[in-house]
């Protein structure tokens, strides 16, 4: 019987041969892009919300009150308000109420009696919300007034059953859901929009370059002199006054197309899953590697002894054990100057290495300072 229970490193596999393991992905040229795709107007953002509030109509599935006890005092709250009084010494078991917390993303400029979405979860030990109403929930936002008010049906994409011999079934995540539309907008959020002589354009990722070209590009379809850049992240852009000439010119902004400045040299790995992400500009000085593969196999061989004949002993099984210890070679391979990402890969696969041999080697060339680029370790 022979099994192999030592580990193996360095397994001999070609490094792209499928997507799925290998992980890699190579960042391509920068393209043309439009203004609204790269950058957004500094103040126009969403807001989050969120309340605390209580599903009802529940079959069965909902908080275990002995558990629970916030569930009760907060529906006793709720019976108060309603002239409901409830005796002191009852302490009611209820299977239909869950307590729940709700929250949403009140979007920029939206107006009293607009409807946004709101996603319900369970914050008790209800097993699931399907089939509940979610009651009038006041959410707030980070200064604690009221901006919505939440109420209705929840739309739950999971599913829990149960037998009575313990046995359960779970599909997805049932003590959470939605409601779509489920929330009335209640108060405005002031935006900076309207006010001011300019507007300030944020970039989503900040660059010096791409700041450079989009001030260049709106000067060139507006004039010289209306667009500045202010740093890396930020352009200020001269706008009008009047409220509809400024959204018809920030309707014009965003959809003039500017190429963005490249990627640096990056090399991104993510330690859990092996992906390495390389972008093209990555470089590596003249080096020298030599990565190995360690194999430990351990050969189980029981032996049967056999006494000889008349001397009282009896037939046993004795155990034999093998290790072997075999390092595999033709590991090393040279980097010259100037080697560009085809050339990594290319002497990677020639010697078979894994993602994770591949992770190694960025990191050993990283510290012999031939690897220029940032490696980021995620």
């Amino acid at each position: 019987m022979r099994r192999e229970t030592g580990a193996r490193f360095g397994r001999s596999r070609p490094l792209l041969a499928a997507l799925g393991l290998a992980g890699l992905l190579v960042w391509g040229a920068a393209a043309a892009e439009r203004v609204k795709d790269l950058a957004y107007v500094a103040g126009v953002r969403a807001n989050q919300l969120v309340g605390y509030g209580l599903v009802v109509g529940l079959d069965g599935t909902g908080d275990q009150t002995s558990q629970a006890p916030f569930t009760i005092q907060s529906l006793m709250g709720m019976l108060a308000r309603f002239g409901v009084k409830v005796p002191p010494n009852v302490n009611p078991q209820l299977k239909n109420v869950a307590a729940v917390a709700v929250h949403a993303e009140l979007p920029p400029f939206a107006r009293p009696g607009q409807r946004i979405d709101v996603t319900v979860s369970a914050i008790g030990n209800a097993k699931s919300l399907r089939g509940g109403t979610l009651l009038m929930t006041p959410l707030k936002g980070a200064d604690g007034r009221v901006y919505a008010i939440a109420q209705g049906n929840l739309v739950v994409g999971g599913l829990a059953a149960s037998g009575a011999d313990g046995s359960k079934i779970t599909v997805n995540v049932p003590s959470a859901g939605r409601i779509p539309g489920g929330a009335t907008v209640e108060r405005t959020v002031p935006t900076p929009f309207a006010s001011g002589d300019h507007l300030l354009l944020s970039l989503h990722a900040p660059d010096f370059t791409t700041a450079a070209r989009l001030a260049q590009a709106i000067n060139a379809a507006v004039g010289p002199g209306t667009a500045q850049p202010v740093d890396a992240g930020a352009v200020r852009v001269a706008a009008p006054r009047d409220p509809a000439q400024r959204v018809a010119f920030v309707s014009m902004l965003e959809n003039l197309e500017v190429q963005p400045g490249e990627a640096p040299a990056r090399v991104i790995v993510n330690s859990r899953t092996g992906t390495v992400v390389i972008g093209r500009h990555v470089r590596v000085l003249p080096a020298a590697v030599s990565h190995g593969s360690l194999t430990v196999t351990i050969s189980e061989r029981p032996q049967v002894s056999q006494p000889p004949p008349l001397s009282g002993g009896g037939t046993a099984v004795v155990a034999r054990t093998d290790v072997e210890v075999r390092e595999e070679g033709r590991r090393m391979f040279l980097f010259r100057a100037g080697t560009t990402l085809d050339e990594i890969v290319r002497a990677v696969n020639e010697v078979g290495a894994a993602p994770s041999d591949l992770v190694a080697i960025l990191e050993a060339l990283k510290q012999a300072g031939a690897l220029r680029a940032e490696l980021i370790v995620i």
